[in-house]
C-alpha cells in the first residue's frame, strides 16, 4: 500500500514557496503522491470553507512537477464539469507528459452551487457532465502520442453509490473521501457488490490525519484522527481492505493552518516514522520552517 498527501493549494498562508516546502517536504519523507484540490471561482460557498487565494490544480502541479524528481501528482478532486472535456483531456495529457507520467487525476462531480452558477455550468446536469469528462479521458488513453510518459490513472471521487458505480464503469479506482473506518468497511463491500460481474475499481481512500496526544474514542472518530499508534492501526487495517494508495489530508478545516504549516509536517514525519517510508528530506527544509 502506498501513501499520498494532499497538499493545501489554498487559504492565506499559501504562496508558491510554501507550495515548494510542501512538495519537496512530502517527496522527501518519502510519500508516494501528492495531491491538490481544484476550485475556479472563490464564491461565497467555497470561500466558507477553502478562501482565496485558490492555485489551480493544473498549474500549481505543473510548478511542482518543476521542483520534485519522484512524488506522483494528482488531483483530488478536480471538478470535471468545470472545464470542456477536450480542455481537461488536453491539459491533463500534457502534464502527464511533462512530469514523465506522474499525473494521477481524480474527478468528481462537485458540490459548490455558486460557483456552477459562476462558471455558467448546469448544477443539475453535473453527473452527465462528469461522465462526458471521464469518456473523453478514456477514450484520449488511446492517443500513444500523448500518454506514451505512461498510462494516466482516473480515480473517481465521491462517496455515494452514484460515484461508486461512476468508478465501476468509467475509473480505474474509487476515492471515497475522510469517512470512519466502519463505513470505509461497509463500503468496500457495497463496491464489490457494485461491480458484480465487472472488474473492480482499486480502493484509495483519502482520510484525515489528525495526530492527538490522547486516544480519541468518540464512535464517530474518522479513519486518520488520533494517536500515532491510532493512525497507523487504521492504515494497517486498510491495507487489509485492499487499499492500492492511501491519501493524508492533514486540512483541519481553519484556513489559518496554512499560515503554520510545519506543524503538519511534523505531524506526517510522525507518520514515515512510524511506516516503510524512506525519509530524505531537502537540506533547505529547516529554512522552510522558519518562514511558516
Amino acid at each position: 500500500m502506498r501513501l499520498g498527501v494532499n497538499v493545501p493549494n489554498f487559504g492565506p498562508g499559501t504562496d508558491p514557496g510554501v507550495l515548494r516546502a510542501w512538495a519537496q517536504t512530502v517527496e522527501g519523507l518519502g510519500f508516494d503522491l501528492l495531491m491538490v484540490s481544484d476550485h475556479v471561482v472563490v464564491t461565497q460557498d467555497v470561500a466558507a470553507q477553502y478562501p482565496a487565494p485558490f492555485y489551480e490544480p493544473f498549474t500549481t502541479l505543473s510548478w511542482l512537477a518543476g521542483v520534485t524528481g519522484r512524488i506522483r501528482l494528482g488531483t483530488t478532486v478536480l471538478i470535471a464539469p468545470y472545464r470542456h472535456p477536450l480542455l481537461t483531456a488536453r491539459m491533463a495529457a500534457n502534464l502527464n507528459r511533462l512530469s514523465g507520467g506522474r499525473l494521477v487525476l481524480g474527478v468528481a462531480s462537485g458540490w459548490a452551487r455558486q460557483e456552477f452558477a459562476a462558471l455558467g455550468v448546469p448544477f443539475e446536469r453535473r453527473g452527465e457532465l462528469t461522465d462526458e469528462v471521464l469518456k473523453t479521458l478514456r477514450a484520449a488513453r488511446e492517443d500513444t502520442e500523448d500518454y506514451r510518459a505512461g498510462p494516466l490513472p482516473l480515480w473517481i471521487g465521491g462517496n455515494s453509490d452514484a460515484g461508486i458505480r461512476r468508478a465501476v464503469r468509467l475509473g480505474d479506482a474509487w476515492h471515497p473521501l475522510r469517512a470512519t473506518l466502519p463505513w470505509l468497511r461497509e463500503a468496500v463491500e457495497r463496491m464489490r457488490t457494485i461491480a458484480g460481474h465487472r472488474p473492480v475499481p482499486a480502493f484509495a481512500p483519502r482520510i484525515h490525519l489528525r495526530i492527538t496526544a490522547t486516544p480519541v474514542t468518540s464512535p464517530d472518530r474518522r479513519a486518520g484522527e488520533g494517536t500515532i499508534d491510532q493512525v497507523t492501526a487504521d492504515l494497517a487495517e486498510l491495507d487489509r481492505l485492499g487499499a492500492d494508495t492511501v491519501v493524508l489530508d492533514p486540512f483541519d478545516g481553519d484556513p489559518d493552518e496554512t499560515l503554520r504549516p510545519a506543524a503538519k509536517w511534523r505531524m506526517l514525519a510522525d507518520v514515515a516514522a512510524h511506516t516503510d517510508l524512506h525519509t530524505d528530506l531537502p537540506t533547505d527544509l529547516n529554512t522552510a520552517k522558519e518562514r511558516s
